[in-house]
């Protein structure tokens, strides 16, 4: 039985795979990041702003653990094609969304920057150097916010960014590669309409669960309804290579109509 679902990837542009590593690996990674924050999950009191960001850059502990386990080097594997992802031990950035207080600002429907500019800026481009993994790190039901996802607009997306003009409302300024990766803040309201009409998903379950997600799967952060801290690492896992859009992988023909 494979590890992740690749039909519901392909179609979707998203799978779960469960169970990475134990619930406990997962507890201790919480915990962990508790004690980073300086705030503790026995006094809501302190909870004062919607998101803290903290991070993993060196992969100890329990951090190390998830980014070493079996079942999710073989599920980026199927999704890839062995070889087609570069290992890391960190889980890099996670942010920490608080409920009981006003929401953030920051809940729009978007795609993550992934194509690196000679300036040493990153955009979006249909050549993208990286997927997106979601790490879980704490239970996330629908009321805990879940990211939402619109399942299926990594088609969409493929084929927006194919036609840049389509997104920005004129022809790429200048020449070269760097004439094709846009920034994803000045198109931002742009993102809001495509994939409008597909359906939405929520990236919901336990500590150790990891989504594996397209580059260009179309998602947004949205408001803590619920009562425990959400916990999830949001990172990019970079490509052995840029992504080829003509490729016979999961990854490539899931951005195909």
């Amino acid at each position: 039985m494979h590890v992740i679902d690749i039909d519901r990837f392909i179609a979707d542009g998203f799978a779960k795979v469960e169970a990475v590593v134990p619930r406990e690996v997962g507890d201790a990674a919480r915990a962990l990041l508790w004690q980073r924050i300086g705030l503790s999950p026995q006094d809501p009191s302190a909870w004062t702003q919607p998101v803290v960001w903290t991070a993993d850059m060196t992969g100890e502990g329990p951090f190390g653990q998830i980014m070493a386990a079996e079942r999710l080097h073989a599920a980026l594997d199927l999704v890839t094609g062995p070889g087609g992802w570069q290992p890391r031990r960190a889980l890099g950035n996670i942010p920490v969304r608080f409920p009981r207080v006003p929401p953030a600002d920051d809940r729009g429907w978007h795609i993550d920057a992934s194509t690196p500019r000679s300036d040493g800026t990153w955009g979006v481009s249909s050549r993208p150097h990286a997927l997106l993994l979601l790490v879980l790190l704490s239970d996330v039901g629908p009321d805990d916010a879940p990211t939402r996802v619109r399942a299926g607009s990594q088609r969409d997306m493929a084929a927006a960014l194919a036609d840049p003009q389509s997104l920005t409302g004129e022809a790429p300024a200048g020449e070269g590669p760097d004439a094709q990766v846009l920034d994803p803040m000045a198109i931002g309201l742009r993102f809001e309409q495509v994939g409008a009409d597909r359906p939405e998903a929520l990236v919901t379950g336990r500590p150790g669960d990891v989504y594996i997600a397209h580059p260009f799967l179309v998602h947004a952060a949205q408001e803590h309804r619920g009562t425990e801290p959400r916990f999830m690492a949001q990172m990019p896992l970079f490509l052995a290579r840029p992504f080829d859009p003509a490729g016979d992988t999961p990854l490539a023909r899931a951005a195909r109509a």
